[in-house]
């Protein structure tokens, strides 16, 4: 706590060198980064150890095929990470009186390149005969030019702002590009560099410190200070991560304030599920983007005193303090009360619930989209009257979808406090059924943010119930599927696939490759188109029996069709579930009951690729495999660490454990379930074996087709194999990583390189991407039927 006349650092002056003192202290995440980096870079030394594989080889030569550029401008970049460079860094910032920016600078290169160089002299070159460019024969590992340029950028960015980071960022894959085209480094070479980089800059923070990384009582004081608002004590409130700091002031006048120090708001929600939700859910409204914590905090005063106008009630703004070297400050009049969550389930009575969607229809009637409605932001002071809080991510000016949005976000934080019966009848008392049709578009399970749903236990269900009850109450249909495919979509999927299109022939020589297949057998192709399509048909008997309820053979094969288009344009299959989900919804299922029978069909599946495995294994189909396979013993225990870790992870977290173990217990009982019904076990066992086994016969007669000399049972099995790992990455239908899996597969059973690429590109391409053509057309069809 800091009284009124104390001197934070013993000046009286506000001059920028004591305030940047101030402000200089460490983040417990900067510590987690360097164990990060650390355990990376060790990953790439120990596969630095394994000589360069042919993918890396074939990234290297494509990247020396650049259209020409003269040459010094490569060598120029070059030079941006050597000891020329850190030197004139330094020089700069010490000219410009940043003494201590400029001497961490020279610290923090040298001894990333000191670094570097005794790192490349432990592990001595990778042999390599493939790499054009001197030295010949072999390539040192790590880069230390692309080391030593991230190195600077990082141990600058906080004294320099994000313009300076972008610039390094920029150039640090500029630098990594003019290394890699001059051949002096293998692509693993560049990315152990910027590893070392990244982990030694952050690791000057965490024993220097940097600006902006401490916001304390002393610094609150100084900025108000400077403000005019005469602050006569200050006390730290509780801190949580992710959460902005807060901070009580009594100033001298004796008004009572709420200081909040802004700084970048996290999303809550994980980078693979904003890619999913992006990808899956046209109907999930766009967040408002963040700019620099300056502009987020003036926002939120904007906002505020906008909706203050409206008639919202919401704390008053009193200032905007632009912190220098520190995040800036937003002080608000403090409210008593106490937050909606924290109130006992009995205080929280009809007329409370009423008065809170008053304040939310004030809001839209405002123009203004909240899009943070937690629970935790609204606040009921001492006479029950609701307040809002929190506008850092809400949005002047909101058309209807984002205020309708704004309306699911709500449903779901009060019905997580209330329950769901509650929650629909107090918003059916006080909304038009207009709003109320407009939100229940909304509240699809990709649309609604993480840090919404993720406030009440078995969010997903909850989210099931609260739709259909909504729609009970309004006596609207749920929602159908919209086209889960956008043009950024169709544009990122045909880049990806032109990239591997092009990368993985280097691995046999694209020469070869387009020989072959201007000798393939017309008729083998034309078997593995039909293959394609007969798999939709097991699809769909499986989903049959997966079923406890009977579905209609030619609607659910139409759906299975149309999935082809869904479900292969979206990542980790998100469209193939929504499809299958929203179909079943239609034909009166509750919508837990038709995500479980989705899931039951997709356990079943890889339960019988397993089995296919295991068999395959056992029966000879996989000896060649077995014997031809060469796994380095770096790269064994690599895998082996990783395993021992992901083993830990799941059973030394016991919210991890409930969640994994418990769902993959749950699955399994329902699999056995089945088998107590002959009838469905045969189609749903039968559907799967069928799909799979046809499906692999697809890439056997791609194989044939290039006339490869191999094993039809191998082949299936290898494709079995492939298609299962390669769909664990998170890429639209497995797009990259089930071609490079199948390929290796093929190679270890005996598959000439050239045929072995050339039957893999042909039958994803004839017998997976190809019937995406006929499930557009059936989606649309479908969709004015109203099937989906």
């Amino acid at each position: 706590m800091v009284q009124r006349g104390e001197s934070p650092d013993g000046e009286g002056s506000a001059s920028p060198e004591s305030r940047l003192r101030l402000s200089i202290g460490r983040r417990p995440r900067d510590l987690l980064r360097v164990l990060v980096a650390g355990a990376l870079l060790t990953l790439s030394v120990l596969l630095a150890l394994v000589p360069a594989n042919p993918v890396e080889l074939a990234i290297l030569r494509q990247l020396q095929r650049i259209p020409a550029v003269p040459g010094p401008f490569w060598v120029a970049l070059s030079w941006c990470g050597s000891w020329v460079a850190i030197a004139v860094v330094a020089a700069v910032a010490l000219y410009f009186k940043k003494i201590r920016a400029g001497l961490l600078c020279g610290a923090a290169g040298a001894v990333t390149w000191g670094l570097a160089e005794v790192i490349q002299f432990v592990l001595g070159p990778r042999p390599v005969s493939a790499v054009p460019a001197p030295p010949p024969g072999s390539v040192p590992f790590p880069a230390t030019e692309v080391a030593v340029v991230v190195a600077l950028t990082v141990v600058t960015g906080p004294y320099l702002g994000s313009v300076a980071r972008r610039i390094g960022g920029v150039l640090s894959v500029l630098v990594v590009v003019a290394v890699l085209h001059l051949g002096l480094y293998l692509p693993l070479g560049a990315a152990g560099g910027a590893l070392l980089g990244w982990g030694t800059g952050t690791l000057f923070h965490v024993l220097a410190g940097a600006p902006g990384r401490k916001v304390s009582e002393r610094v609150v004081q100084r900025e108000l200070e400077l403000a005019g608002c005469a602050p006569e004590s200050i006390v730290a409130l509780r801190y949580r991560l992710f959460e902005p700091r807060e901070f009580a002031v009594r100033t001298a006048g004796g008004d009572t304030l709420r200081v909040k120090s802004v700084r970048r708001m996290r999303r809550r929600a994980g980078l693979l599920h904003g890619f999913r939700r992006w990808n899956a859910s046209p109907d999930a409204q766009e967040e408002p983007r963040l700019s620099t914590p300056h502009h987020e905090t003036e926002h939120e005063a904007y906002v505020g005193l906008l909706a203050e106008r409206s008639g919202v009630r919401t704390p008053a703004v009193v200032q905007v303090c632009d912190a220098k070297f520190a995040p800036p400050l937003l002080v608000l009049r403090h409210v008593d009360g106490r937050r909606l969550p924290d109130l006992p389930r009995s205080e929280i009575d009809d007329e409370l619930l009423d008065a809170i969607w008053t304040q939310l229809t004030l809001l839209a009637d405002a123009g203004i989209a909240h899009h943070d409605l937690r629970a935790k932001n609204f606040l009921v002071d001492g006479e029950d009257r609701p307040w809002l809080l929190g506008f850092t991510f809400s949005h002047a000016g909101a058309d209807a979808a984002h205020r309708a949005q704004d309306l699911a976000d709500a449903l779901v934080s009060l019905a997580s406090v209330v329950g769901v019966e509650r929650t629909v009848s107090s918003a059916v008392r006080v909304l038009p059924a207009e709003r109320l049709e407009a939100a229940l578009e909304q509240l699809g399970p990709l649309n609604v943010p993480r840090r919404i749903s993720a406030q009440a236990p078995k969010g997903r269900y909850r989210l099931a119930a609260l739709r259909e009850t909504l729609a009970d109450r309004t006596g609207v249909a749920v929602p159908g599927l919209r086209s889960p495919v956008r043009p950024g979509t169709v544009i990122g999927l045909l880049l990806i696939a032109a990239g591997i299109y092009l990368l993985l022939p280097e691995l046999s020589g694209m020469g070869r490759v387009l020989d072959a297949l201007r000798r393939a057998h017309w008729a083998w192709l034309a078997v593995a188109v039909l293959t394609g399509l007969l798999a939709t048909l097991m699809s769909s008997i499986s989903m049959l029996g997966s079923s406890p309820n009977a579905l209609p053979f030619w609607r659910t094969l139409a759906v299975q069709v149309a999935a082809g288009f869904t479900g292969r344009t979206t990542p980790s299959g998100a469209g193939f579930f929504a499809i299958n989900v929203v179909f079943m919804e239609r034909l009166g299922f509750r919508r837990s009951l038709a995500v479980g029978v989705t899931m039951l069909n997709q356990a079943a599946v890889g339960a019988v690729a397993f089995v296919i495995c295991v068999i395959g294994l056992f029966s000879g189909g996989l000896s060649r495999v077995v014997q031809n396979l060469r796994i380095p013993t770096s790269a064994l225990f690599v895998a082996l660490g990783v395993l021992v870790v992901a083993v830990g992870v799941v059973f030394g977290m016991p919210a991890v454990r409930k969640r994994i173990v418990g769902s993959a217990v749950e699955v399994a009982r329902e699999l056995f379930a089945v088998l107590r019904h002959p009838v469905r076990a045969a189609l749903l066992f039968g559907g799967s074996l069928g799909y799979l086994v046809v499906s692999g016969a697809g890439l056997a007669a791609c194989l044939a087709a290039v006339s490869a000399d191999f094993s039809w049972v191998s082949a299936i099995v290898v494709f079995v194999i492939g298609n299962t790992l390669g769909h664990l990455a998170p890429s639209p239908g497995g797009l990259g990583a089930v071609e490079a899996v199948l390929i290796a597969g093929l190679g270890a059973i005996g598959v000439p390189p050239t045929a072995a690429v050339t039957g893999v590109l042909t039958s994803r391409l004839l017998t997976y991407w190809l019937p995406v053509l006929p499930g557009i057309a059936m989606f649309r069809y479908l969709q004015h039927r109203h099937t989906i």
